[in-house]
C-alpha cells in the first residue's frame, strides 16, 4: 500500500491508501500501537484521501479498514491533551476539520464499506456511521464515550443519529455504555456480523455484489438515497424522481443493462474488456435532476 502523494510527514504511515485492479480503494488506519486513534494530522490525511477518491472515476468502491485488534479508539490522547489548552477559536477550527472529514466521507459518490474488526470508540463510531455498509466481527464493540470525559459527540452526531436513530442515541450519548456487534446490528449501526475468520471474505463478497451492478447506477442510487431521505412526498419529489429514472433509462449504461437483460447475457461492465461507461458524457452526476430543498 502507498500513502497519498507519497507524503513524507511523520504520520504518513498512519493512513494507507491503495487501489486494486478492480477499482476498490482501501483506506487503512495504521496506528495499532495507539489503537488507530486519530489526531489533527491524520484527520487532514483522511480528508485529502477522501477528496481524491471522490474525484476519481476509476474507483468504484471504498473499504475503510484498520490494522491491529482495534478498529479505532477515536481521538488520540495526545491530541486531546493539546486541545484542552486550546482557546475556543482554536477548538472551533479543530472541530471544523473533523466535521469536514466526516462530511467528505459520508457524501463520497462511491459506495463505502467499513470493516470493523474490534473496538470502535468515540469518533470511530462516527466513521462507521458515515459508511454505507458496516460489516463487523462478532468481537467488535462500540462506545460513544465522550460524556465520560465531560464532552459530547457533537461532530459525529448527525451521522450516528442517522444510523442508529434518535431514541437509541438518547440512551448511548448519555450513558457512554459499551455495546457489542450484535446490539449494534439491532440498532442499525452495523449491517452484518461475522466471525473474525470470515470478516475478509464477507468484505470481499459484498464488494463483488456491488461491482456486479452498473457502476453509474450504483453512484446514482446512493445519491438518490441521500437526496430523497426525509423529503416530503410532493409534486417536486415526484417530478425529480421520475426525471432521474427516465434519464438513466436512456443513458448508455441503462441501455446496456436493459439490453443485456433481455438478450440474456452479461452486461459489459462485468467483463474485463468492456468500456468504462462511467466516463460517458451523459452519465455525469451534474445531469441528474436535483431537489430544491434537500435535508443533508
Amino acid at each position: 500500500m502507498n500513502t497519498l502523494n507519497n507524503m513524507n510527514d511523520k504520520n504518513n504511515n498512519h493512513v494507507l491508501f491503495d487501489v486494486d485492479q478492480r477499482g476498490i480503494a482501501t483506506v487503512t488506519l495504521n496506528n495499532p500501537d495507539k489503537h488507530n486513534a486519530f489526531d489533527d494530522a491524520i484527520i487532514a490525511q483522511l480528508t485529502e484521501i477522501f477528496r481524491e477518491i471522490a474525484e476519481r472515476r476509476d474507483i468504484k468502491l471504498m473499504v475503510l479498514a484498520s490494522t491491529g485488534k482495534s478498529f479505532s479508539a477515536g481521538a488520540d490522547l495526545g491530541w486531546m491533551k493539546r486541545m484542552a489548552s486550546y482557546t475556543f477559536e482554536d477548538n472551533l477550527k479543530d472541530a471544523n476539520a473533523l466535521a469536514i472529514m466526516l462530511k467528505t466521507l459520508n457524501f463520497l459518490p462511491q459506495p463505502t464499506i467499513a470493516k470493523v474488526q474490534g473496538a470502535a470508540f468515540g469518533g470511530a463510531v462516527g466513521l462507521a456511521s458515515c459508511c454505507d455498509i458496516v460489516i463487523a466481527s462478532n468481537k467488535a464493540s462500540f462506545c460513544l464515550s465522550e460524556v465520560k470525559l465531560g464532552l459530547i459527540p457533537a461532530t459525529i452526531s448527525p451521522y450516528v443519529i442517522n444510523a442508529m436513530g434518535q431514541k437509541a442515541c438518547r440512551r448511548y450519548f448519555l450513558t457512554a455504555e459499551r455495546f457489542f456487534a450484535d446490539k449494534a446490528m439491532q440498532l442499525g449501526l452495523v449491517n452484518e456480523v461475522v466471525t473474525p475468520d470470515d470478516l475478509d471474505k464477507s468484505i470481499n463478497d459484498m464488494a463483488n455484489v456491488i461491482l456486479a451492478n452498473g457502476p453509474h447506477a450504483v453512484r446514482e442510487a446512493k445519491q438518490l438515497a441521500l437526496d430523497v431521505a426525509y423529503q416530503d412526498i410532493n409534486e417536486e419529489l415526484l417530478n425529480v424522481t421520475s426525471e432521474r429514472i427516465a434519464a438513466i433509462r436512456v443513458s448508455a449504461e441503462g441501455q446496456e443493462g436493459l439490453g443485456a437483460f433481455f438478450e440474456k447475457r452479461s452486461p459489459n461492465w462485468q467483463t474485463s474488456t468492456s468500456p468504462d461507461l462511467t466516463n460517458s458524457e451523459d452519465l455525469t452526476p451534474s445531469k441528474s435532476p436535483t431537489l430544491s430543498k434537500t435535508k443533508g
